[in-house]
């Protein structure tokens, strides 16, 4: 894709409760984009809603730009040309062109009460017209504005949409006309002065001189408004040109619904807790509606930057899918070297993760086992369940784990047994260890695999983990012996 134009692109969430994953993939592929094609990414706040914005949000959002590994060249923290890059510092600029807008003929003032528009928009349903506004305040006199302030009435300002059909191509979908009849006059400023998203989205984007405007498919139908709105703000000399549009297809969720920030799988802050790598997340996101080619699905976000085109991304709907997200995070937690491994595991290592006492905690012994521990876990919290018996004084049995593995044969004549040969097993030998087991389950007729079970759930409390004879020799010698004694005397209780 050749830009005579350097590329500008924003990203500009509200401050509105936590980030979601839908929000974050607009995000990634907006910054992709800028990425590929070394072009700049604005990054602006859209808290014009004092009843729904936040500071907490806010911060929640820098927070999460940052974790995910996000730049930004212009907006929070960062500044440059166009600041400030939040909208509630802002407000003059879009009186200022509101009355622009007024003073051009552009838009105008609607004294129209809530209940008149509903009677008239009931009364074009029943008679099967389209039912947006009707235009009826576009040639309001003076007279008639008069009058309607002496009544007490108050206005909303509305622009005034052209008569003809909007045509605009879609980098995404391809060309879309929309007929005039569906695209009415829309307001841009409250009654109470405060600017609508209709107007202050529109004009940043001008301002701040973007060339395409990359968002979701829910805002699909506010574009010929915006393209409507551009031509004005170009003729009065306040826009440039019109941005290209691109809109994401929709990220659906259980049932084939709209992922919606009400669904508990579609909090960002769910996988940062859960331990996803911000790498990891991406590259699922990334495949939400795009891909890398037909036949890979692992790849690293400097790959993705380097293949990234909006053409490339497919207008239908996107289904997100946990076990897939899981496993190409399970692959990018075995990509990392394993210094990185231990360091990324360690939140997970301390309170309140850890049920272990701090003191008890040994990172030799960590050390130790994460390079087994790596290759076996989804996510970085799955850590502390597979390491406890470590670091904690006794394992903790699961009940459902003991009674599957002692509940069969004669687990008391085999954990005797093995105790016996692991007391005289080499103990610097994973192999030797596991020499030992395999000779007891012979000894009673078992292969290694039911052998080893009554050992793993007595030494770790589980039936699954990590490697068994890799986590005997660094547990080591003496609790290993004293915990499969303690298991013999459970069983003789």
């Amino acid at each position: 894709m050749a830009n005579a134009t350097p590329v500008r692109v924003r990203f500009c969430p509200s401050p509105t409760g936590n980030p979601h994953v839908g929000l974050v993939r607009t995000a990634l592929f907006n910054w992709a984009f800028a990425r590929h094609h070394q072009g700049t990414l604005v990054f602006r706040i859209e808290d014009t809603d004092a009843a729904r914005d936040s500071e907490e949000s806010y911060n929640q959002l820098l927070d999460a730009m940052r974790w995910l590994g996000f730049d930004w060249d212009e907006g929070p923290e960062v500044g440059g040309p166009h600041a400030p890059y939040r909208q509630s510092q802002r407000m003059d600029i879009y009186q200022d062109v509101a009355q622009k807008l007024l003073d051009g003929g552009y838009a105008y003032h609607c004294y129209c009460t809530a209940e008149e528009l509903d009677e008239r928009r009931e009364a074009a349903r029943k008679a099967g017209k389209p039912s947006g506004y009707d235009g009826k305040c576009r040639t309001v006199t003076p007279e008639q504005k008069a009058a309607y302030e002496a009544e007490g009435r108050t206005s909303i300002v509305r622009f005034r949409m052209p008569d003809e059909a909007t045509t605009f191509t879609d980098l995404v979908r391809g060309e879309i006309t929309v007929q005039a009849e569906n695209v009415t006059d829309y307001g841009i400023l409250r009654a109470n002065g405060a600017p609508l998203y209709t107007l202050v989205n529109p004009v940043d984007d001008a301002l701040m001189e973007i060339t395409h405007v990359l968002r979701g498919e829910d805002l699909l139908s506010s574009t010929p408004r915006q393209i409507a709105l551009y031509k004005a703000l170009i003729e009065l000399g306040i826009a440039q040109r019109i941005p290209a549009f691109g809109h994401l297809p929709y990220v659906m969720g259980e049932g084939n619904k709209k992922l919606s920030k009400r669904d508990p799988q579609s909090s960002l802050n769910l996988y940062r807790e859960r331990g996803f790598l911000p790498e990891g997340l991406l590259n699922y996101l990334s495949l939400l509606g795009w891909s890398f080619s037909e036949d890979q699905d692992l790849f690293t976000i400097d790959e993705m930057v380097a293949k990234f085109e909006i053409e490339d991304v497919n207008a239908n709907p996107a289904r997100f899918d946990l076990k897939k997200c899981e496993a190409i995070n399970a692959d990018h937690i075995r990509m990392l070297d394993v210094k990185d491994f231990t360091e990324r595991c360690a939140p997970w290592l301390r309170a309140p993760f850890a049920p272990w006492d701090e003191a008890d905690f040994d990172q030799a012994v960590f050390d130790a086992i994460a390079p087994h521990a790596q290759s076996r876990l989804k996510v970085l919290s799955e850590i502390t369940d597979n390491v406890d018996f470590l670091f904690l004084k006794e394992p903790v049995f699961d009940e459902a784990s003991w009674t599957k593995a002692m509940g069969k044969g004669d687990p008391v004549a085999l954990l005797t047994t093995a105790r016996a040969k692991l007391e005289t097993a080499d103990w610097s030998s994973p192999e030797s260890l596991k020499e030992a087991v395999l000779a007891a389950g012979e000894e009673h007729g078992l292969k290694l695999g039911k052998a080893q079970a009554p050992v793993r759930v007595a030494v770790t409390g589980r039936t699954v983990g990590l490697p068994l004879f890799e986590s005997l020799e660094i547990l080591g010698k003496e609790r290993t012996l004293a915990r499969v004694d303690a298991a013999l005397k459970k069983l003789a209780a």
